[in-house]
């Protein structure tokens, strides 16, 4: 059965509590909120004023309750500041009365400068090896130290539990349960090789979800490039899932886009070719995660109204070809750079 409906967790995260939070930081803000594009935190855009007077604007994104700690994301601030301090383009959040993370009514946030860009062109090859280059520096500082209270990425947490989860309540047409069970379990056992082809590979802190809306390009005399937004997901794990997302689907389109990333990565870092294995197997982890990342959320109410088709005969229809796709990916032969 589904569990019981849980209290909307952001229903006291009114748009006076968001802008007297940031007020009492010691920020003036001008009353212009938006609310910006996210459903696992709430992040809004603000006016603030300037120390000159003339108006500017911040970022505020307050934490999803429960789902990190507060040593959690006080790890995930101090990789990020480590990264600024290496001229690695990520965005950390701003320090203010001596600290990142705030409180309010039971909410914890942080506030960040405004960062715009665009998306990047992922067809073209120098844009790839430039992302490369950063990618490497990324988890150059990545592996000086791991993460000592962040999770990682592993089989039983973005495979096996978000699975048994699922099966465990009514989220699938009852005629498509047993269907799901088998390809799903084909799926982890796929996933499982996988791992094992790839052997003891390193796992190091990472930004963890790296795709086209977390990576931003700007260009302009004072800074160019790609920069790093919103390390949410950031948690120890292989090199590649940083990179993988950025490949597309097609084979010939993804050697053409690894060759140019492992160019530029190789710049900075080693990567290790075992860990090409991984690719389809990380793919299938998201895939069975994504399922049950709506349905662990389904009390708030942005989920529903963001994903009405979920639980539909049709969207598990879905999911199932997909895990069978993977379950024939997930035997070929790995790409090759």
């Amino acid at each position: 059965m589904r569990d019981q409906p849980a209290a909307a967790p952001y229903a006291a995260l009114t748009p006076d509590l968001v802008l007297n939070s940031v007020d009492a930081l010691g920020l003036t803000t001008t009353g212009t909120l938006l609310a910006l594009n996210s459903y696992e935190n709430r992040v809004f855009q603000l006016g603030v004023e300037g120390d000159d007077g003339r108006p500017g604007y911040v970022v505020a994104k307050f934490y999803r309750p429960a789902r990190w700690s507060d040593a959690q994301i006080l790890e995930e601030h101090a990789f990020v500041a480590a990264l600024a301090a290496a001229e690695v383009p990520a965005v950390p959040p701003l320090v203010l009365q001596g600290a990142t993370l705030h409180h309010a009514a039971g909410f914890a946030f942080s506030v960040f400068p405004r960062q715009g860009g665009r998306v990047p062109n992922l067809d073209d090859a120098d844009v790839l090896e430039w992302i490369g280059r950063f990618l490497g520096r990324l988890h150059a500082v990545g592996a000086a130290r791991p993460y000592a209270e962040r999770p990682g990425l592993d089989q039983d947490s973005f495979g096996r539990a978000p699975r048994a989860f699922l099966l465990a309540g009514d989220w699938l047409p009852r005629e498509l349960r047993t269907v799901y069970a088998g390809v799903s379990q084909q799926a982890l056992d796929g996933v499982a090789r996988a791992f094992e082809r790839a052997g003891a590979v390193r796992a190091l802190r990472l930004h963890g979800d790296v795709h086209e809306g977390n990576l931003l390009w700007t260009e302009g005399a004072a800074r160019s490039g790609p920069h790093f937004v919103d390390f949410d997901d950031s948690r120890m794990g292989p090199a590649v899932q940083d990179l993988w997302m950025l490949l597309g689907r097609e084979r010939d389109e993804q050697l053409a886009r690894l060759a140019a990333l492992v160019a530029g990565y190789e710049d900075f870092a080693e990567f290790d070719r075992r860990e090409l294995h991984l690719v389809e197997a990380l793919r299938t982890l998201r895939l069975l995660h994504y399922s049950a990342w709506i349905a662990r959320r389904w009390h708030d109410p942005a989920f529903p109204a963001a994903f009405p088709w979920f639980g539909t005969q049709r969207y598990w229809e879905e999911r199932i070809l997909e895990l069978r796709e993977q379950v024939a990916a997930l035997d070929e032969a790995p790409l090759v750079v």
